[in-house]
Order: structure tokens, then C-alpha cells, then sequence
């Protein structure tokens, strides 16, 4: 009876969302180049006494005095500014209305576009195995990096905790010097961005663009040239706007810089690089489920595909421990042999023979498979359209993509550490006649990762957007059901991946309660 009422209520909310899915997913693409330029209702000029993630004093890092605003350089400095809004040309304007909408949400906007594009398994050797990616020879095929769910939801994390210290940082020191922007110290420049009364030395978008530059240099080697284009064209963009001087951008890069290094000493030595393991330690895993009496997950692709980092786990996770890691693994899944498994696989299947327009609707919206920008990068998507509505400043915009990323990266290293602890195996491994309505991923099926990536994104979502109400939590639950009717996961996978992506969320929701920022707007 209990799995008859699950399955009513399945239904029933697959029949609410399901009309609504395709139109959202083009409203949030639409709007990506329509957002408005930012105006924050507060500047949060208190920021600097926020608690940052990895930087501890402030004052280590070395920004010199500006010059005066009488000075000659500060002078050539304007007239910069003057010659280029002279003579703006139609794509010089579009620039400017393209980065206007703030530079956090353009860098994490340019982070998705690297992981969908880097987000593609090599294709096999001539005798069946399959070639890795390394970061010390970037470009041999297959490029690095194989830009997969836990590697990008640690790339966002990284990208995110660093520019939200580096503009920490940068408060400091804005207010310490106290400089006005260019259009107030010179009346004949035009304001082409809503004005501020943020002091203006460092540049916050410099800062910006100078952290992100130095973790996307390293998490994506072969783009280089792409990504330092983009850099120039956001600090040409600040010198047309009049918003910054040219030694306002230097000071901020060269800052945003130091703080990068930082986290980049950090990722060097967070044992990611050794997430993919060896043949020893695949074989291990499978004989260890075996010695269990259990059925081990294998690979569904062919030829088979080696598992997908399976020492992601020992990966250093930001918002607690190891310790914790190992603390917040749920209990082992349903026996294989049990009633209670088969059960669950009874269910998959029947989704799996009656699949319908509503369910193949909910698992395109959800499948965030190959070449897309994954389950981490869906949820900052879905982050940003609505952040964008709170009209936050720059700092406020990176504390809340830090909060969300570290949960989704910490969320990944537990969710992994699940699935390489019990190896279980997919329904459909177990049972060829039930057919996925999207790609089976190459890594083991308990606990479900869209669950819990879904469910530490609407935990802190929730925390951050309380008045969203359960708008967060119920996409969650899409995004988990999107699982089992597709036949990608049983009913435990989710319900548990769920349970642990909230706990993970937690962690994240406690760290911004203590941070000093609050919820603001």
C-alpha cells in the first residue's frame, strides 16, 4: 500500500511540474544576456569584517596607496576614460551592457560555458581502454580536463570562495583609501553604469576578474588565451563606463590575483589529482562487494569505461572535515537479494514500460549529462536568475555562489564516498529490459547525485531566499524524480542522496549564519 500511495504522489506532482518544465528552462536561457545592469539597493560596505573561507588577515596581501587625484597619472588616467567615450562604437556599448549585469555573475556565466564544452568522456583506445587526461600534459588527447559532475562542482566552489575573499579583501582596502569614482572626480565623464558611492580603489571588478582568471587558468589549462581575452574586455568595459581608472583595474587584478594564489596552493594539494584511481583499486572495489555476497556495479558502456573518480572522496572538502565525510555516509543500500530491493526495482521498471511525455519532459529538464554544465552548474543557474531579482552588491553576489558551491563540491565528495563504499549496482544492470530515458552514468547508483546536489542547493538556497518558500525544495524533488522515472536510480537512491545533500546543505546554512553577512539585499 505504502509503495502505491509513493507512486500516486509521484505521478501527481510529475502532472504539476512537468507543463511548466520546458517553458522555465528557456525563460532562464533567454534571460542569461537580458539580465539588468547592477544597481545594489546596499553596498554592504561593511564586508570587510565578514568571515572569508581560506584568508585570514587582510592586510598581508600588498596594495599600494593610489595616486593622488591631482596627480599626473591619476590625470592621463581620466583622459583615458575621455578618449574612449569620445567615440563608443556599437559592440564597445554592447560590451558594456554585457558585463554591466556584474562581474560575479558573468565569470560564473563563463565557468558553465567551460564545463559544458570540457564536459565530454574521451573516446576509447584501439584495444578498449580508455586514455586519462592529464593536467601536466593539458592538451595530449583527451584534453584536460574531463570536466564531469564532481570535477566542475569543485571548480565552482573554487571560483566562487576565491572571488568572494578576494572582494573581501578589496573592502579593506576601498575603505581605507576612500577613493571616488572617476565621474565624481571629473564631471566631463559620463556615468554609462548606474553610479555608485562604493569607493573605488581597488576596482571590485578587477578583483573579480583577477581571482577568476587564476583558479580558471588552472582548472581549465587549454583555455588560457579565452579566459585572459575575457579579462581584457571586462576592464576595457570598466574604463568606457567610466567606473574605474585604469590604476583602479591594476591595483584590483593584481589583488584579486594574490588572494587566487591562495585557494590555488590549496587545490594543488586537495588530492583531486589522484580522484581517478587504477586498475588495482577498480578491481578491489569489485571484489570487496563480491566477498559482501552483493551484486557490484559495472560499467553499462562498451567497451566498459573505468568508474568515475573513485577516490573522490579523500578529495579536502571546504565546509568540514574528513572525519565528517566518513560520518555523514548513510547506512548500507537494500541487500540485492532482498525483497525490499526487488521492490524497488519493480518500480523502475514500471516507469521504465510507462513512460510518458510528462516524465521524458521532467528527465530532459534534469539530465544535465554530457556537454552540459552538470547538476552544480543547473543549480547556479538557477541561483543567478534569482539573485539577479535581489539586486545584491558584487560581495553579496560571491558570498552567496561561495555558500551554495561549497555545499555542492562537499556534497560530491560525500555523495562519492557513498557510492565507491557500497558499490551498487544500476537498475538497469540488474535488470536489462528496464531502458533509461537518458545516459547511465559511468559510476555506481547508490546514493543518487542529482538528489544530492539538488538537495544541498535548496538548502542553502532556502536560507538565502526564505521568502521563495518551498520553490527551492520542490525543484529538488524534480530534479530527484527526474531520477526514477528516467530509470537512472530506485526510490532508496534518492530518498537517501536527498537526506545526505540536505545534511551537507546544513553546514553551509550554519557557516553563513556565523559569517557576519547575514541575509541582506
Amino acid at each position: 500500500m505504502k509503495r502505491i500511495i509513493q507512486n500516486i504522489a509521484t505521478a501527481l506532482l510529475i502532472a504539476m511540474i512537468a507543463s511548466s518544465l520546458l517553458s522555465c528552462r528557456k525563460e532562464v536561457i533567454s534571460r542569461v544576456n537580458q539580465y539588468p545592469a547592477l544597481a545594489p539597493t546596499n553596498l554592504d560596505l561593511n564586508a570587510d569584517t565578514w568571515r572569508p573561507v581560506l584568508v585570514t588577515d587582510p592586510t598581508v596581501f600588498t596594495v599600494a596607496a593610489p595616486d593622488a587625484t591631482t596627480s599626473p597619472a591619476y590625470i592621463a588616467d581620466l583622459n583615458e576614460i575621455k578618449g574612449y567615450q569620445r567615440s563608443l562604437t556599437d559592440d564597445q556599448r554592447a560590451i558594456i551592457k554585457y558585463w554591466s549585469a556584474g562581474a560575479v555573475l558573468r565569470w560564473n556565466e563563463i565557468m558553465r560555458d567551460l564545463v559544458a564544452k570540457h564536459n565530454v568522456p574521451p573516446y576509447q583506445n584501439p584495444d578498449g581502454s580508455y586514455p586519462a587526461p592529464s593536467s601536466a600534459n593539458p592538451f595530449n588527447y583527451p584534453e584536460f580536463p574531463f570536466s564531469n559532475p564532481p570535477f566542475a562542482a569543485r571548480a565552482y566552489a573554487y571560483l566562487s570562495a576565491a572571488e568572494y575573499d578576494a572582494l573581501i579583501v578589496a573592502y579593506h582596502y576601498k575603505n581605507q583609501y576612500n577613493r571616488s569614482a572617476p565621474y565624481k572626480n571629473d564631471v566631463t565623464i559620463q556615468a554609462l553604469i548606474p553610479k555608485s558611492d562604493l569607493p573605488s580603489y581597488p576596482s571590485e571588478d578587477a578583483v573579480v576578474a583577477g581571482a577568476a582568471v587564476q583558479i580558471m587558468k588552472m582548472m581549465f589549462p587549454t583555455e588560457i588565451n579565452y579566459i585572459e581575452q575575457k579579462a581584457e574586455e571586462e576592464k576595457q568595459y570598466r574604463i568606457m563606463a567610466g567606473a574605474n581608472t585604469r590604476g583602479e583595474l591594476n591595483a584590483g587584478e593584481a589583488l584579486g590575483i594574490q588572494v587566487a594564489n591562495v585557494f590555488t596552493a590549496r587545490a594543488r594539494t586537495d588530492k583531486a589529482g589522484t580522484a581517478g584511481g587504477n586498475k588495482t583499486i577498480w578491481a578491489n572495489l569489485a571484489s570487496k562487494t563480491i566477498a559482501k555476497g552483493e551484486t557490484a556495479w559495472v560499467s553499462l558502456e562498451t567497451p566498459k569505461r573505468p568508474p568515475m573518480l573513485p577516490l573522490f572522496n579523500k578529495v579536502s572538502p571546504f565546509l568540514f572535515d574528513t572525519l565528517t565525510v566518513v560520518a555523514l555516509r548513510p547506512g548500507p543500500p537494500h541487500s540485492t537479494g532482498s525483497p525490499e530491493f526487488a521492490a524497488d526495482q519493480k518500480e523502475v521498471l514500471y516507469y521504465s514500460q510507462h513512460a510518458t511525455r510528462e516524465n521524458e519532459a521532467l528527465v530532459a529538464f534534469w539530465a544535465d549529462g554530457v556537454a552540459t554544465y552538470t547538476p552544480a552548474g543547473h543549480w547556479n543557474a538557477i541561483a543567478a536568475d534569482e539573485f539577479v531579482k535581489q539586486h545584491y552588491s558584487e560581495v553579496r553576489w560571491a558570498r552567496n555562489f561561495a555558500l551554495l558551491n561549497m555545499a555542492e563540491m562537499d556534497a560530491a565528495i560525500v555523495c562519492w564516498d557513498t557510492k565507491y563504499a557500497y558499490f551498487n549496482p544500476r537498475p538497469s544492470q540488474v535488470n536489462s529490459v528496464v531502458k533509461t530515458l537518458t545516459g547511465v552514468p559511468n559510476f555506481p547508483s547508490y546514493t543518487s547525485g542529482h538528489s544530492n546536489f539538488s538537495s544541498a542547493a535548496a538548502t542553502v538556497l532556502t536560507y538565502l531566499l526564505p521568502d521563495r518558500g518551498t520553490k527551492f525544495t520542490n525543484l529538488a524533488q524534480q530534479a530527484s524524480l527526474s531520477r526514477l522515472v528516467g530509470g537512472i536510480h530506485t526510490r532508496q537512491d534518492i530518498e537517501v542522496g536527498q537526506a545526505t545533500g540536505k545534511a551537507v546543505g546544513q553546514y553551509a546554512v550554519q557557516r553563513g549564519q556565523s559569517d557576519g553577512a547575514g541575509i541582506g539585499n
